[in-house]
């Protein structure tokens, strides 16, 4: 097992804190591996997440549930050793903190042992306990609520949540019960802006927004469609900032063409012999028989 250390200059939650009391929004992204986290570096993100998303954008799933430990920690590791400064974050997946409190220790310990210093895991009331038992661990909790992807066959899909009074009520409670239970941060996941608002005024941490509007303390998108990286339509929530995959197939159009054509490689990219390497070979044919 792979132990990564952070960078000693990574985001430390008091700096979060402080950014989000000076009026500084914070800025979150997922990456998956060596690339995308130096990307998200360069991009100067303040939280990388590794997230269960890996499932949808990287594995071929429909959703995240097939998504296991084994498969973070090993998408995990890779992010891990561009040593980024952004904080690094695991996300559990389904079933890594639902059996019982010591897999779920055992499991967001993985994570802090490959290098991350935090972990996410979606769920309200229910997650108290898991909660409470990791952060007595000195393990950090971002706790997520709303519309939560582990759990889409009980919400009937992936819809928004908290239109309906009830509703609505159960996420502020869920949201203060995260708080009291020790999550630095509460992320807040396809609930309408005006609820998003009422939390992120609730709550001392901050709020981290997808598809919650504008009022949190902070937004996370997945790299992929920040990229424009996936064909098809994006979720109304998402903004692309690039057509990536467009452009990147563009250009491996261009390379097909170019080696179908015998464009490439050329001279620019190749080797040569040293001269004294080309006369002796010549010398070499020289002295091969003829072969008829």
């Amino acid at each position: 097992m792979s132990h990564e250390s952070p960078s000693p200059q990574a985001v430390t939650i008091p700096q979060l804190r402080g950014w989000v009391a000076e009026g500084r929004k914070l800025v979150m992204t997922t990456a998956y591996d060596s690339v995308t986290a130096l990307l998200a570096e360069a991009a100067g993100v303040d939280i990388i997440l590794v997230g269960d998303s890996v499932g949808n954008v990287c594995l071929g799933f429909d959703n995240t549930l097939p998504v296991t430990m084994a498969m973070m920690n090993h998408h995990l590791e890779a992010v891990a050793r561009t040593k980024p400064k952004a904080m690094l974050m695991g996300d559990m997946p389904y079933l890594s903190y639902h059996l019982s409190i010591e897999d779920s220790i055992r499991n967001a310990g993985d994570f802090i042992r490959r290098g991350a210093a935090a972990v996410k895991l979606e769920g309200g009331a229910k997650r108290l306990p898991v909660v409470r038992a990791l952060v007595d661990a000195e393990i950090p909790v971002m706790g997520h609520i709303g519309l939560t992807p582990q759990s889409f066959h009980a919400m009937g899909g992936f819809k928004v949540q908290g239109r309906d009074s009830e509703h609505a009520i159960q996420i502020l409670e869920d949201a203060l019960r995260l708080q009291d239970a020790g999550c630095f941060s509460v992320l807040l996941e396809g609930i309408p802006s005006e609820l998003a608002r009422k939390v992120t005024e609730s709550l001392a941490v901050p709020t981290i927004g997808i598809g919650a509007g504008p009022h949190c303390s902070g937004q996370v998108l997945v790299i992929h469609d920040v990229l424009g990286l996936l064909p098809g339509k994006s979720p109304k929530f998402v903004r692309r900032y690039a057509d990536g995959f467009e452009l990147l197939a563009a250009a491996l159009r261009h390379y097909s063409e170019d080696v179908r054509a015998g464009a490439f490689p050329g001279e620019a990219e190749s080797y040569s012999l040293p001269n004294a390497t080309t006369r002796a070979i010549q010398h070499w044919q020289s002295e091969q028989p003829d072969q008829e």
